[in-house]
């Protein structure tokens, strides 16, 4: 049935290019949101998706630390993968390791985990975009296929059904009532061999609308050994059913082509950035990924509330040559209601979420030895099997109208099996892992535009088949590990005031059972392998600032403004009285990350916003804290302008100064003992250029 995928979404944009254009919709850009929980919901979007506005409005009546990004915001970068769209985030960190293969980290979730996610659910448009077993990457992710992006850290992701130490992040889709324009064409190209184009069009008939978005990226890559293409296709297709009922349906598919260019010493990294490793030449090694997607989601106007019922399945071939050919073929489904409302509690305002999520997966796992890229002999045949059943409850009740309590908590069961059938007979391996996730918090709304916030949250982390499959010296084995658990505690506010605008949280996890990744140790005698941590601390401060310096600098109403805009984010990550490692801090994410921009932007749509990113100490290496990158500062600039007949040019420049850095790393526990290529070098100087026309 997936098959027939591509040809159904072409189908689609068939049918949105025969329905009548709409008008244009405004533009503008926010560095941080303001906050009206209150109110407009602005421009109409639909019932299955909601104006741009009413979502900013959802997102920021979240009881914790949360933000919003509209795709506006990065329209005018080169965004080859999510970092541009994230970075700008506090208290995320996102880091290019080559390609669209990056490292994305919130408040240390999946802190040593060197490839992929763990300890963040990735939504689109709320559906889960993770594999069964919490496991996932972010190939299938197009950032000019998005029109938001919502960020809820850590037990803030409540509302999704998420309890994950990092929380969710959700990416949604423009549909025809919330895209920028009915019809869109970009190209954009650059450094290192890149070349884009996409096309986005859109179109509304009678009860139904349809939008289709289609991207094909190129690059040579900054370093050897590292050409990549992807052809990513994602279309939605909604119709009104009945008054107060619309359903909707996403339909995508991905085609990943990523050669690999392996990890390097710090000292290669830094003095040979664009050198790839032997093992990554020798071996071919490269990540080919086939998926497709299709899900649904329809909803209903209920007289009390709205219900929304999201399905979705994923299927997934992977052809992954690195130390051994991977090659897996997978499919994930599930099903989850979902019902909101308001209603009156003893005179008070009461808001209430109740959730239920079922989804499931199963994938063959098969290994062989790599032959220059090819399948050698076999040498791992396993099935792995994940079900998660889950429920889950949100409610807001509002004391006064500017305050607000919230409590809530979600139960969970979810189990992983494993059969390597690699051995005759075939093994099987099981484990369930169940608990209860609480959250309680308060939320103080004393102005429209100000918030405060607190709350108390517990998540709980599962291993995937990454972590409970291992490689050890007896063989292929089923690894029982703990579930992480972590109590997070914060305290935050966020709003504007005039022309200041912030976000700021500190936060503090003390966490139990940490899942903490490794690379290779041979002097210990033991491959790669995942353990669980007695105890560790994840603490820290997100802080996001804008002040509008100046305005109308031209002349009385021109404006114009100027910008200036601070992120800082403090990674405090350590163990706690560890038998081996002490109170050390953890790897692969520096202590301090700070972006400093300064923006012009006149109405008329030219801006200019240089930018400097700071790391004044690199992250350690290995648990042992022997070993540490160094820091850096990477200086940019972009700029563009928008010409008449909807036509808007851009520049993006990069690392102005060519520094060497490193950008990211797989931890080791002792680098005085192993191995230490385990460095990804930065991309140097760099500018691409893009044209796109809206009509």
């Amino acid at each position: 049935m997936l098959s027939d995928l591509p040809r159904g979404a072409f189908c689609a944009a068939a049918f949105a290019c025969l329905l009548a254009p709409r008008p244009a919709a405004a533009q503008g850009q926010t560095a941080l949101p303001e906050i009206t929980v209150q109110g407009s919901a602005g421009s109409p979007g639909s019932l299955t998706v909601p104006s741009v506005e009413a979502q900013r409005e959802a997102v920021n009546a979240t009881v914790g630390s949360v933000a919003f990004i509209d795709a506006q915001s990065f329209q005018n970068r080169y965004t080859n993968n999510l970092v541009v769209v994230l970075k700008g985030t506090p208290g995320v960190y996102a880091q290019t390791r080559y390609g669209q293969e990056i490292r994305l980290s919130v408040r240390g979730s999946g802190l040593a985990r060197g490839f992929h996610t763990r300890g963040l659910e990735i939504l689109q448009d709320g559906i889960p975009f993770n594999f069964a077993d919490g496991s996932g990457d972010y190939y299938q992710v197009d950032p000019l296929a998005l029109r938001s992006a919502e960020v809820f850290k850590g037990g803030n992701a409540l509302l999704f059904g998420s309890s994950t130490l990092g929380g969710a992040i959700n990416f949604v889709s423009p549909t025809a009532h919330t895209a920028l324009a009915p019809v869109f064409v970009r190209i954009e190209g650059g450094s290192f061999g890149a070349l884009r184009a996409n096309l986005q069009a859109s179109g509304i008939a009678g009860e139904a609308d349809a939008l289709l978005n289609v991207t094909h990226s190129h690059q040579d890559g900054f370093r050897s050994h590292q050409r990549q293409d992807y052809t990513q296709v994602n279309g939605n297709l909604g119709f009104t059913l009945a008054p107060g009922v619309e359903t909707r349906f996403y339909l995508g598919t991905y085609e990943t082509r990523q050669k690999l260019p392996g990890t390097l010493t710090l000292s290669d990294a830094l003095n040979f950035p664009r050198r790839a490793s032997l093992a990554a030449i020798t071996g071919d090694q490269a990540r080919d990924v086939s998926a497709q997607r299709l899900a649904n989601r329809t909803s209903f106007a209920l007289d009390l509330g709205k219900l929304d019922l999201n399905t979705w399945v994923i299927h997934k071939n992977l052809y992954h040559p690195i130390f051994q050919v991977l090659d897996q073929d997978g499919w994930t489904y599930g099903v989850s209601p979902h019902w909101s409302g308001s209603f009156d509690l003893g005179g008070h305002r009461n808001d209430l979420t109740l959730g239920a999520r079922y989804f499931g997966g199963t994938n063959g796992a098969l290994q062989f030895v790599n032959v220059g890229g090819n399948r050698g002999a076999r040498t791992a045949d396993a099935r792995q099997v994940a079900n998660n059943y889950q429920a889950f409850v949100d409610n807001r009740f509002w004391i006064t109208p500017e305050l607000a309590f919230m409590a809530g908590a979600k139960l969970f069961h979810d189990e992983r099996d494993l059969e390597n059938r690699f051995v005759a007979p075939a093994r099987s391996a099981a484990r369930a892992y169940d608990g209860l996730n609480p959250k309680i918090g308060v939320l103080w709304q004393p102005a429209p535009t100000v918030q405060v916030f607190a709350d108390i949250t517990k998540s709980r982390d599962v291993p995937d088949f990454s972590d409970l499959g291992q490689a050890n010296l007896n063989g292929h084995t089923f690894v029982p590990l703990q579930q992480q658990r972590a109590w997070t505690g914060e305290i935050g506010t966020r709003g504007s005031w005039g022309r200041l605008r912030w976000d700021l949280t500190f936060y503090r996890s003390t966490i139990r059972d940490e899942l903490v990744a490794f690379g290779t140790d041979a002097a210990l005698g033991i491959p790669a392998a995942t353990f669980n941590a007695d105890r560790t601390l994840h603490q820290g401060i997100e802080f996001g600032g804008a002040v509008d310096l100046a305005q109308d600098l031209s002349g009385p109403g021109a404006g114009d403004t100027l910008t200036l805009a601070q992120l800082w984010t403090w990674n405090d990550f350590r163990f706690v009285g560890d038998r081996v490692y002490g109170n050390n801090r953890l790897a692969a994410v520096p202590e301090h990350v700070l972006r400093t921009t300064l923006s012009y932007a006149r109405p008329d749509g030219f801006f200019l916003s240089p930018s400097v990113e700071w790391v004044p100490q690199g992250p350690f290496a290995d648990f042992a804290n022997t070993l540490r990158t160094p820091g850096y500062a990477l200086f940019g600039i972009q700029t563009g302008m928008a010409l008449p007949n909807g036509v808007t040019v851009f520049v993006d420049a990069r690392n102005l100064t060519d520094k060497r850095y490193v950008s990211d790393l797989a931890a080791v526990t002792d680098a005085r003992r192993v191995s230490t290529a385990i460095f990804y070098p930065g991309e140097g100087r760099s500018v691409f250029a893009g044209l796109r026309y809206g009509f």
